[in-house]
Parts: structure tokens; sequence; C-alpha cells
């Protein structure tokens, strides 16, 4: 006669072997799937009016909440990607043929700096004129190949992006049109109290939304705002730049000020005294407010984690799993506060 409780750890066993190996074989096309999944939590409310308006003919709603996606989402990122690599490319060519040296400018604003400003440099080790031209020189083309790079991989239309693209869109449909009996699937297969599991299930709804709806349009708004004034005010480049501020605008406390604040002290270090102050106001006053302003909007104040929260997830998902770290870093460590939540009124309540 077989143990039941062997039985049932041999097949707990193979159940989380199966699952590791189908989550093996699904990481080539991880990307694909991430973004599928949160793309189609993004456009489910789009999707269920689609489909009461088609009377519930879900094949349709769903094709046409994907052909959505991509007038809105696929073809703008495609466009601003192709002229991220021609101006990274120009960058690059202006850096490398000595039109543009980053050690002149250094020097012409080191030149202008205030004697004290000049000791407090020295003190960090950062007076050795050589030594700083260098470093910024090196690390400003490193920095724009690396965004060559990753946007001629989208500007110019590789045949990889374009399988990941088909593989996003086709999963996008399946998972509109089947969601309900995905979810009823998921729900069934869980082993969690229906009420633990609605709580995660609405705590990872409203998180992604919240991540990628009041993250990602935040710095959209920031980046193009910054890259509107760096337009106007003759800085080359400018819509490298403002995708530069996009990217520093999803890391809160610091953000779009880490590009456009050394901008506006060069600006007043060589005499251009009113676009430094003009840039700086802007800045403040127009850049800086619209975390305050759209992200509460966006988000609500209740769906917010603490500042350094989402900081310190940001920076440690982006270092293990790159740019989808941005999404997964806040993702994880809210799931987390949401579970030990969960756990710790259990234990009250018991």
């Amino acid at each position: 006669m077989t143990d039941r409780p062997s039985e049932d750890k041999a097949f707990l066993l193979l159940v989380a072997a199966v699952t590791l190996a189908f989550a093996w074989i699904l990481w080539p096309v991880f990307d694909a799937i991430l973004w599928g999944t949160i793309i189609a939590i993004l456009f489910a409310p789009v999707y269920r009016r689609l489909c009461r308006s088609m009377r519930q003919r879900r094949t349709p709603a769903a094709l046409a909440t994907v052909a959505l996606v991509v007038v809105i989402v696929i073809v703008p990122v495609t466009l601003v990607a192709a002229m991220l690599a021609q101006e990274a490319t120009s960058l690059i060519a202006r850096i490398q043929s000595g039109e543009l040296n980053p050690g002149r400018v250094w020097r012409e604003a080191f030149g202008a700096l205030p004697q004290w400003v000049i000791n407090l440099l020295d003190r960090f080790g950062m007076g050795n004129l050589d030594a700083v031209q260098q470093r910024i020189t090196e690390g400003l083309l490193r920095g724009s190949q690396f965004l060559a790079a990753q946007a001629l991989n989208i500007g110019q239309v590789t045949f990889g992006v374009l399988i990941g693209l088909a593989v996003m869109l086709y999963l996008l449909f399946f998972l509109l049109r089947d969601s309900d009996s995905l979810l009823r699937q998921l729900r069934a297969s869980i082993p969690l109290r229906p009420d633990r599991l609605a709580a995660l299930g609405e705590k990872f709804t409203v998180v992604v939304r919240a991540t990628v709806k009041g993250n990602i349009v935040v710095a959209i708004v920031q980046g193009a705002l910054g890259g509107v004034i760096f337009w106007l005010l003759g800085i080359h480049g400018p819509v490298l730049w403002a995708v530069v501020m996009a990217v520093l605008s999803l890391l809160p406390a610091v953000g779009a000020a880490l590009v456009w604040l050394p901008v506006a002290f060069y600006l007043l270090a060589t005499g251009s005294v009113w676009q430094g102050v003009g840039l700086i106001a802007y800045g403040v006053l127009v850049i800086g407010l619209v975390d305050n302003v759209l992200r509460p909007l966006l988000v609500g104040k209740d769906t917010r984690m603490p500042d350094y929260v989402v900081l310190i997830s940001t920076l440690g998902g982006i270092a293990i799993f790159g740019i989808n770290g941005f999404v997964i870093g806040p993702m994880i460590a809210a799931m987390f506060i949401a579970v030990w939540g969960i756990f710790a009124t259990s234990r009250q309540s018991g």
C-alpha cells in the first residue's frame, strides 16, 4: 500500500521540478512575457469597456486592444528610440572627432568657479583637471555608446526585437481574451485562503499599475519638459538628454535634477547667467513639481511606498534585472510589505 504523505511529497517535488524547468525554458523570452503581462494589466479596463461595447465578443475586443497598444505605445517608443540613436551616434562622432571636448567644457566651468568651491573640489580629489577631464570624457563616451547600442536595437528594428514584440503582442492578446479563465485557474491552484489571495491579487494589480502608470508617465513628462527647455536653450542633443532625464526620473529624491542642475551650473559658470537662472527656475518650478502634482493623480496617495523603499528597490532591481528592474524591484518590495502585513494581521486576529 502506498504511503500517502510520501506520495504527496514526491508529487510536490515533481511539481516544483517541472515548474522550475518550465521557467528555465521561458527565461529567454522573459522580457516579452513580463511586458505582455504588465500591458495586459494596464489595458484590462480598456479591454473590458470594448468587450461591453462589442456585446461580449472577446476576440474582436482583444484584437482592438492590441491594435490600440501598437498605436499608442509601440510606434511612439520606436520613433523616440530612432531619434535617440541618431543623436547618440552624432554625439559619439563629435566627441571622437574632437569637435565636442568634455574636458574643455570642464576647464571653462572650473575656471569660472569661486575659490572656495575649487578648494572644496580639491578636498574630494576633483581638483586635478587632467584626471577629471579623462574621467568625464571616458564616462560620456561609454554612456553615449551604451545608449546608442540600446536605442539602435529598437530604432533599426532588428530581428530579435521583432521576435520579442511579436511574442509580447501574441501573449497580450490571449492574456486579455482569456483573462477570466486564467484568473480562475490561478486562484484554484494557489493554496491560500480566498481572502488572502484576493488581498494579494489586488495589491499586485495596484502596484503594477502604480509603478508603470505613475512612474513612467511622470518620467515621460519630466523628460519631455527637460528636452523642451534644452532645445530652447540651444543645448545639443535635446532628445538624448530628455531620455536620460526620463530614465533618472524613475529614481525618487534625485531624478532629472542630476542632468539639468549641472547644466544650469555650467551656464552660470560660463557667463550665461540668465539662461542658467532660467533653467534652475524651470527645473524647480516645472520639472520638479511634476512628481508632486501628477503622481498623486495617477497613482493615489494610499498606494505609494516610502521614497527610500522605492529608491533602494529600484536600484536593486535594475542591478539584478537590468532596465526591467525599475518595475520588478518596487513590485517585489510592495509584495514583501503586503505579505508581511497580512501575516501580522493574521497573527493579531489569531
